[in-house]
């Protein structure tokens, strides 16, 4: 039997200055690194040359969940400290959120929230379950006014050592896909490998033949977390919400079964996770389906209904990076990386793309 997968097996150097700090413009200029897994070529190309890659009848698949302005700072009202935090679920007059303190927080405590343009908000403190409390505002309030753009911490680390000021307006046009619907607001991080697609590219896939069909994940703060054991497979995995309608279920199917009508490209991660979490064999395509998922994809998992991804260039030690090495091999996905980091490509959630094959 193989080893163990260890988090240090995970591990990989990156010099600060890949890390990108700002998307490129336009969208679908980001370089694009394509990896044929049948026979390891490598080419080095744009995420607008995406097209060349893909066939008629393929089904490109993506999350269109929207993004909460679900980053807050403010201060003590007793005592002026600063308190940060992130919400994980806003519903009704009560938000779900993780909070930073240099103090000590308890319920009844008060915080002065403010936004980017400088909006106002007021939220209480009303109980604590593990490290997840629950507020509720104190007279008029907006989530919209007062959050700010929900930046990775290693963005906002890397600017502040560059000393750039916060960028909250065009954080807000950038954090975001094209495509989002705003009905599906939920995520408190980005489904970030859709950033490289404008509507004109994704109009030209569709005139190629390219299919293009939506799943819903709500991308929550765990994605972020490193992994926290030494065994991956111990790792305790976020869970987040996902949905997935009738008319997307029907193109999943006919890209299985004897006569499958084309591959399923999955764009990100996320939309990886929603594709695998799906029962087998694929439900109808009578009704939606929905659910949460707690998924931990490593290496050793069989990939039901994903042919290719498009993925962003992730953090060491990270699931998301565990999940790619399943999906490519994990010795090929160091050299790759290395392929990637040696050839000036930048990492992370404003950086390039990689495309498997």
């Amino acid at each position: 039997m193989p080893e163990p997968l260890t988090r240090t097996d995970l591990q990989y150097d990156l010099p600060p200055d890949r890390i990108a700090r700002t998307p490129v413009r336009p969208r679908d200029s980001a370089r694009m690194l394509v990896f044929h897994r049948a026979d390891g070529r490598l080419e080095h190309r744009r995420v607008s040359d995406i097209g060349s890659y893909l066939d008629p009848g393929d089904l490109l698949c993506m999350n269109n969940s929207a993004v909460l302005p679900a980053r807050l700072s403010g201060t003590r009202v007793d005592s002026g400290g600063r308190v940060d935090g992130i919400v994980l679920h806003s519903s009704g007059d009560r938000l779900t959120t993780m909070l930073r303190s240099n103090g000590t927080l308890r319920p009844g405590l008060e915080i002065d929230l403010v936004g980017p343009d400088g909006g106002l908000g007021r939220v209480r403190l009303i109980d604590r379950d593990g490290a997840r409390w629950c507020l509720e505002p104190v007279g008029e309030f907006s989530l919209d006014q007062v959050g700010h753009t929900p930046l990775p911490p290693y963005i906002l680390k890397a600017r502040s050592n560059d000393g750039h000021d916060e960028l909250d307006a065009d954080d807000r046009r950038w954090y975001r896909t094209t495509y989002e619907d705003e009905s599906a607001r939920g995520s408190v991080a980005a489904p970030t490998a859709g950033f490289h697609f404008t509507p004109e590219l994704l109009g030209q896939l569709s005139e190629q033949g390219v299919d293009q069909a939506m799943v819903t994940l709500h991308v929550g703060a765990g994605t972020f977390a490193p992994i926290g054991t030494e065994l991956v497979h111990e790792h305790p995995m976020h869970e987040e919400a996902w949905s997935i309608g009738s008319e997307t279920l029907g193109a999943l199917a006919s890209r299985r079964g004897d006569s499958p009508a084309g591959r399923i490209v999955a764009v990100g991660t996320t939309t990886v996770r929603v594709l695998e979490s799906l029962p087998s064999p694929l439900p109808g395509p009578e009704s939606g389906q929905q659910g949460r998922t707690d998924l931990l994809i490593a290496p050793g998992w069989d990939f039901r209904n994903t042919d290719a991804m498009l993925t962003n260039f992730h953090l060491p030690e990270s699931t998301l990076l565990a999940l790619v090495g399943a999906f490519m091999g994990l010795d090929l996905l160091k050299k790759v990386y290395q392929e990637a980091v040696e050839s000036g490509y930048r990492f992370y959630s404003y950086g390039d793309a990689m495309l498997i094959l």
